[in-house]
């Protein structure tokens, strides 16, 4: 089995993006939305939080734009569907101590099948939520995988250049 994919992480960035854990072909290779029909790598530059389109396996350098990337849960599977609600829950705890330790101002979770466990809720709406997680706002985007036929490449752009718009107004002074 593929190791799991090392964190993307400093303290008090604007956003961390949240996957849901890694695929097999990002674990394999080591670095993040490595497989060739994830579209996350693209909808960020494109949502504006880089200036160009960073290749998986310069993943790191995204730090430099002041976001990070890590999982919910380290286990690699080939579908996110293959992880259970107690995947979930036995990385809950763990997990929501990485964020308040890392304190980012924003955590983008990739889809809501993990904040809705990890937050108790059913019903999860797209874009901000009323609750903070570990100490950082909370916003759901849907997951840029090219499984994840059903957003555009528009829509996801539109979602996330949301959270961007977000994030550089918090970081303007008061």
């Amino acid at each position: 089995m593929a190791d799991a994919l090392p964190d993307i992480l400093a303290e008090h960035l604007a956003v961390v993006f949240c996957g849901i854990n890694p695929g097999m072909t990002a674990a394999a290779a080591g670095h993040h939305f490595a497989g060739r029909s994830n579209r996350f790598w693209r909808v960020i530059r494109l949502a504006g939080f880089t200036p160009e389109e960073i290749l998986p396996e310069n993943d790191r350098t995204i730090l430099q734009h002041g976001y990070g990337l890590t999982t919910v849960v380290d286990r690699p599977t080939a579908r996110a569907d293959q992880l259970s609600a107690q995947d979930f829950i036995a990385a809950a705890a763990h997990f929501e101590q990485k964020i308040a330790h890392y304190a980012p101002r924003y955590v983008g979770f990739l889809g809501k099948a993990a904040y809705s466990v990890l937050s108790g809720q059913r019903e999860i709406g797209w874009g901000p939520q009323p609750t903070a997680f570990g100490g950082a706002a909370v916003w759901v985007l849907p997951n840029p995988s090219g499984r994840n036929r059903a957003f555009s490449l528009d829509q996801l752009v539109g979602a996330y250049r949301q959270l961007y718009l977000a994030a550089a107004r918090s970081r303007l002074p008061a």
